[in-house]
């Protein structure tokens, strides 16, 4: 398996699959896959392939058109010159380490009293997850209600799947994860600021996909956060490339 275009493929499927559901313009042609105009967060309006700099006006013409900001994702795979996107109005907003590793080689991380896992399989169950995720990740509640949104219009079968960390009864952590491209992409991993630092992400990460593996899918992969990156080479994980970032804000 090529791992470095199974972690840019991940990506791009979910970010797709996310706009469509929230209602976004899809581009999918020779030349450049996007969705745009689906969310209000530049994140998930997103440029996921390109194949010449041409694609970097248009794709702001687009976002102008929605009234949206946006971003690209501009993995190793991506062949234009990443001065198109600065000229076209684009600024550098940094980059993820794109992450992998075998399922079966997942290190086990130290057991947290207290701590349980389930997965969300209803709209009341989402509505948990979402004020969880709300308490801590990325715009916070703006953010998590989007993301709920969406969810709740994709199904909570596979290849979707969520999961709430529970210490002592309390909803405290979330993750996601989503089966595309071959492998177990893991997204949205987040405790609430009061349970940090006990080991909560790393569990959380690992029982999702120890739940979450399904016959023939043999690696997991991320994009990592830099406060989330030492968590994951604790379980295994590698870089394998990096994705840079470059937003509009509109």
């Amino acid at each position: 398996m090529d791992i470095v275009r199974a972690i840019e493929d991940n990506a791009a499927e979910l970010l797709m699959a996310m706009g469509a559901a929230g209602g976004g313009s899809q581009r999918a042609d020779d030349r450049a896959t996007w969705t745009i105009g689906g969310s209000p967060i530049d994140y998930h309006n997103a440029v996921v392939r390109a194949a010449d700099a041409g694609v970097a006006a248009e794709s702001l013409a687009a976002l102008k058109k929605h009234g949206v900001p946006g971003t690209w994702h501009a993995g190793p795979s991506m062949p234009i010159d990443r001065t198109a996107l600065t000229a076209a109005g684009f600024v550098a907003a940094g980059s993820e380490p794109g992450m992998a590793v075998r399922i079966a080689e997942l290190r086990a991380p130290a057991a947290v009293p207290g701590l349980t896992i389930t997965r969300v399989g209803d709209d009341d169950a989402l509505a948990v997850w979402e004020a969880t995720l709300g308490q801590g990740f990325g715009e916070g509640e703006r953010e998590a209600r989007w993301v709920a949104s969406v969810y709740r219009e994709l199904g909570y079968g596979d290849p979707w799947q969520h999961y709430l960390g529970w210490l002592d009864g309390t909803p405290v952590a979330t993750a996601t994860v989503f089966l595309g491209a071959g492998v177990a992409g893991v997204y949205f991993v987040m405790t609430v600021p009061e349970a940090r630092r006990r080991g909560i992400g790393a569990a959380i990460t690992y029982g999702a996909l120890r739940a979450g593996a399904r016959p023939g899918i043999e690696y997991a992969v991320l994009g990592s956060s830099p406060a989330g990156r030492s968590v994951y080479e604790a379980l295994g994980f590698r870089e394998y490339c990096t994705i840079e970032l470059y937003e509009w804000a509109g």
